[in-house]
């Protein structure tokens, strides 16, 4: 007869995930992934390190695990910038000005998140949080175009472009803490995207 866990027990092993996924999330905040080790976590939730393995079963799932909750509150805090917005290019600049913001606060979260050397499979998830961003930027523009109020264009290939070029300039930010760059960003957003304010950007 199979075994079967008493809520009880269950109650302590949700418990224990969730101390394991915040310990995780605080080590990449401040170590990144290289100092995201399945030891550091454990020794940081208070756990043994098989104790870690039974909820993850290799350091990528965990980490995988903690970028999605991380980009599912990044994208709600630049959609939540962008949304009380009336002009359309202000919006798509409170999208990347928001992101920055938030990455210089945590430069080496960010990192791991852009671009620090990482498995494949953390790799895949910096796929899906650049479509997530892309998709924020993309219904700006696309709004923009429908207005009339920036010329007729792709909103999603201006929206992918801007994403990748973004996420390029914040690298020098996060690893110098140089931020001349970031406030250069604005001046490129607003002449790629080709509005009305771009020649005095």
């Amino acid at each position: 007869m199979p075994y079967r866990r008493t809520p009880k027990v269950q109650e302590r092993l949700d418990a224990q995930r969730e101390t394991i996924v915040a310990a995780a999330t605080q080590q990449l905040a401040e170590h990144g992934y290289g100092g995201c080790s399945v030891a550091a976590v454990a020794e940081r939730a208070g756990v043994a390190v098989g104790s870690v393995y039974r909820h993850f079963p290799t350091k990528a799932d965990l980490v995988v695990h903690v970028f999605r909750q991380v980009v599912t509150r990044e994208v709600e805090a630049v959609r939540a910038a962008s949304a009380g917005l009336g002009d359309p290019a202000e919006r798509v600049l409170a999208v990347f000005e928001t992101f920055a913001q938030r990455a210089l606060k945590a430069p080496r979260q960010a990192y791991a998140l852009l671009a620090e050397p990482v498995d494949a499979l953390i790799d895949a998830e910096r796929l899906v949080f650049r479509r997530a961003f892309t998709d924020v930027v993309a219904e700006h523009v696309a709004a923009g175009v429908r207005d009339g109020v920036l010329p007729p264009q792709d909103g999603r290939l201006t929206a992918a472009a801007l994403v990748g070029a973004a996420a390029e300039v914040l690298i020098g930010p996060l690893t110098s803490g140089n931020e001349q760059d970031v406030a250069a960003l604005r001046r490129f957003v607003l002449r790629a995207l080709g509005g009305s304010d771009a020649r005095h950007a």
